[in-house]
This record gives C-alpha cells, sequence and structure tokens, in this order.
C-alpha cells in the first residue's frame, strides 16, 4: 500500500476536524472536533512508522508508541475537557461557547466588583 492513501486520509480528517473547532458552537462538538484531529495525527504517526519499518528490518516503531501515548494523552483530554463542561453547564445552563465569558469579566469586560457598584447605584 502507497503512503499516499493514508496521509490524504489523515488530512482529510484533520481538515473536518480543524473545520469543527473554528465554526461549532457548542463545547461538546468543539471536543469532539478535537478528538478527530488527533486520530488523524495518530493515523499519520503509524502510516508513517509502517513506511519506514520497511526500509530498515531493526525498527523501534516508534510511531506506535507515539500513538499509544497520543490516545492516552486524548484519554485525560476528553475526560478533564468534558468534566469542566458539565461543570460549566450546570453553573451557567448552557455549553454554547459564544454565550460563556471569563468569571472574571463582567458585562462589556467590566471587572465583576464595578458591576455591582454600577447596580447599586442604578438603585440608590
Amino acid at each position: 500500500m502507497h503512503l499516499v492513501y493514508p496521509a490524504v486520509l489523515s488530512a482529510l480528517l484533520f481538515s473536518t476536524g480543524l473545520y469543527g473547532v473554528l465554526a461549532r458552537r457548542n463545547a461538546i462538538l468543539v471536543l469532539m472536533s478535537v478528538e478527530l484531529m488527533l486520530n488523524a495525527v495518530n493515523l499519520n504517526l503509524v502510516a508513517f512508522d509502517v513506511w519506514l519499518a520497511r526500509a530498515a528490518r531493526d525498527t523501534l516503531h516508534s510511531g506506535q508508541a507515539l500513538t499509544l501515548f497520543t490516545i492516552a494523552v486524548a484519554a485525560a483530554e476528553i475526560g478533564i475537557g468534558l468534566a469542566i463542561v458539565l461543570a460549566v453547564y450546570r453553573n451557567r445552563g448552557t455549553s454554547d461557547i459564544d454565550k460563556l465569558r471569563d468569571t472574571a469579566e463582567g458585562p462589556d469586560g467590566a471587572e465583576p466588583g464595578a458591576v455591582a457598584a454600577q447596580k447599586t447605584e442604578a438603585t440608590a
């Protein structure tokens, strides 16, 4: 099998994942798109490992070892990311990335204490 086939498939998977990260608003779909990009990298690592193993008989199969490491990191990333998304959803009621702001910011980028002071001044 030629190296071109898995490389093209990997490029398509990575492009699809990149589009998903840039275009989606739901945090869960963004995490799924990141996983798609990591799987494209894993496919590339294994394809190049097989391709290089044909050239040298005694190889360490470092591409497969890196793939296992990437899978472990991706599993940890999705676990922590999903926990963060669920915590944010419980607190804010939405997982829409555009509607979420930093917790230190108030509306229009003001500090939360300044917003509270403005509200008390408006009611007084």
